[in-house]
């Protein structure tokens, strides 16, 4: 078994678009940075906090490896505490990002911009995934085979979050307007709940929730379009870069680490999606090795900037965010590729 690593061509032109070899430092408005130090390096001189905070979240796999090999409590030691939040969703990851309550939170790339274009100082430094994890779920024996069908009925969908903005860009290219529809603004696993429990017509969906749901409940994906998914971003808060460069560096390490463990043990991977998040791993099988694609670039850039510009129009055209002007100053300071470019696994211990 071996983790998809194939796109779409419309995705697979698009991360094409930026390799590793070819990132020009400071790209996506990002000044350049002083090369850090390693972790050995800084280990030797001290870190430049005691306490390092990181989410983990069933939507992103490398969180759930990371936190489960324990790396960076072996690499810190005694000097540096490791606290991990979870996050229900990309919506509550910028919540903590936006209070402090965590250093580096996972969000789709479509939740980020969003977050940024509303002035939460967020930065994305790397991108842990190209998942199809959003998609449109009718229950079983519904009626609904396409998005046209949702015109005058309720949905279930969490603001702030890539399903969210799936929705969004799937009425728009089915001619449905979102006041004609009733979307009910509920997080992932109440809008699951609603949607087999038949309080809703349908569901925009996320993984693995939206897989459980299949199995155990029969639910049906009736739109999928993995090009309407966006990136899975990693983000750091500005304040948290600014201090602590260095852990900073060394989580986007430990990134890295599990980035190639993942894909050499996709068997440990599922099993510890299974057992994080409560399903079948028969769930988590198709979650890992079907809809997500761990072997994208890291390098937050230019792939990932051409898939926002076309989701920034749809968030002023939906009241989401007040000017073209605020998605247009916020692209140019969400992405920073240099954290990526300097990454050494190595650097990590175990």
């Amino acid at each position: 078994m071996q983790i998809r690593t194939a796109l779409s061509l419309t995705a697979t032109t698009l991360a094409a678009a930026l390799l590793l070899s070819g990132c020009v430092s400071g790209e996506g408005g990002v000044t350049d940075k002083a090369a850090e130090p390693d972790a050995t390096e800084v280990a030797a001189e001290g870190w430049s906090a005691d306490t390092l905070t990181l989410d983990f979240a069933t939507y992103n796999p490398l969180s759930l490896v990371i936190k489960d090999q324990g790396w960076l409590e072996a690499t810190l030691g005694d000097d540096v505490t490791v606290n991990w939040v979870q996050s229900a969703g990309s919506n509550k990851a910028n919540e903590a990002l936006r209070a402090g309550a965590v250093d580096v939170g996972s969000t789709a790339g479509s939740a980020a911009l969003l977050a940024r274009s509303n002035g939460s100082p967020i930065v994305a430094i790397d991108i842990y995934s190209q998942p199809e994890w959003a998609a449109i779920v009718v229950p079983q024996g519904s009626d609904i085979t396409s998005v046209a069908d949702l015109k005058g009925k309720s949905v279930a969908a969490t603001k702030g979050t890539d399903p969210y903005f799936f929705l969004l860009q799937a009425l728009e290219e089915a001619g449905v307007g979102l006041d004609e529809v009733e979307v009910q603004n509920l997080q992932h696993a109440d809008g699951k709940a609603a949607l087999e429990s038949g309080a809703v017509t349908a569901w925009s969906g996320l993984d693995p929730l939206m897989a459980a749901s299949e199995a155990t409940a029969g639910s049906t994906l009736v739109y999928r379009n993995i090009d309407f998914n966006t990136y899975g971003f990693l983000n750091a808060t500005e304040t948290f870069l600014e201090k602590s460069p260095d852990l900073a560096q060394l989580v986007v390490d430990a990134y890295e680490k599990a980035r190639a463990w993942a894909q050499e043990n996709p068997d440990e991977v599922v099993a510890i999606l299974a057992e994080v998040a409560g399903i079948d791993p028969a769930v988590a099988k198709t979650v890992i090795t079907e809809r997500t694609n761990l072997g994208v670039d890291p390098a937050p850039g230019d792939a990932q900037r051409k898939v926002l510009e076309i989701v920034g129009p749809i968030f002023v055209e939906s009241g989401d965010v007040a000017s073209q002007q605020a998605i247009d100053d916020a692209l140019a300071k969400l992405l920073d590729d240099t954290y990526v470019t300097k990454a050494d696994p190595a650097n990590v211990t175990g």
